[in-house]
């Protein structure tokens, strides 16, 4: 089968391209509206896209009615966001905050999701997730006629759960922090309404 995208609307386009960029992760993205509440809400048009400086990309696009959606609003005002990593056991929390509410209205409230205190960063973190990054907005860029909101966000802050690391000490006796990804069970996107967790972790030595 080959197919040419010209041939086919937006929504065939993405339903393919949604259907065969897989596993794709997924930022589960706090933010915070003028009246104070938190909006929460999953992206899996997301990567990270650079070291220096450190920067993570999510891709937003419009509500049903044309507007744009609450974390674009909200991190055009405050300049903050804070994306978690989900696991395979948060699958239908993050199902239900990607419900389209009125501007304003807190997805953690209607899931009952839990805030703490994200230590030297602006915004709280999810509870529950073991990986948080607290990020400030650094640039967006409109693709499109809709248009679709390209994000880029700097990471200036990472929250990572003690239990899914290993400190070890390299050759030259520096400390190297290695995230654990089997005890991460980070929860990956396919197409449709189907998602997926990681098979256990394998190791190849790269080319020198």
């Amino acid at each position: 089968m080959n197919l040419n995208f010209s041939d086919y609307s937006t929504n065939q386009r993405y339903h393919l391209m949604t259907q065969t960029i897989i596993p794709r992760p997924i930022a589960w993205a706090l933010t915070e509206s003028n009246s104070g509440n938190l909006n929460l809400a999953p992206f899996s048009y997301f990567t990270a896209v650079s070291s220096t400086p450190p920067i993570l990309m999510l891709s937003v696009g419009k509500k049903p009615n044309g507007d744009d959606k609450d974390t674009l609003v909200n991190a055009q005002r405050s300049k903050k966001m804070v994306i978690h990593i989900a696991s395979e056991q948060h699958a239908t929390l993050v199902t239900k905050t990607a419900a389209t509410l009125p501007h304003g209205e807190s997805e953690l409230t209607h899931a009952g999701i839990e805030t703490t205190q994200f230590k030297r960063f602006a915004l709280p973190r999810l509870t529950h997730c073991d990986i948080a990054y607290g990020c400030e907005l650094y640039e967006i860029k409109e693709l499109g006629d809709a248009p679709q909101s390209l994000l880029f966000v700097e990471i200036k802050q990472v929250y990572i759960n003690d239990k899914v690391v290993d400190i070890t000490l390299d050759s030259n006796g520096t400390e190297r922090i290695k995230v654990l990804a089997d005890k991460v069970n980070p929860l990956a996107r396919l197409g449709g309404g189907e998602y997926a967790a990681i098979t256990k972790p394998f190791t190849l030595t790269r080319p020198k």
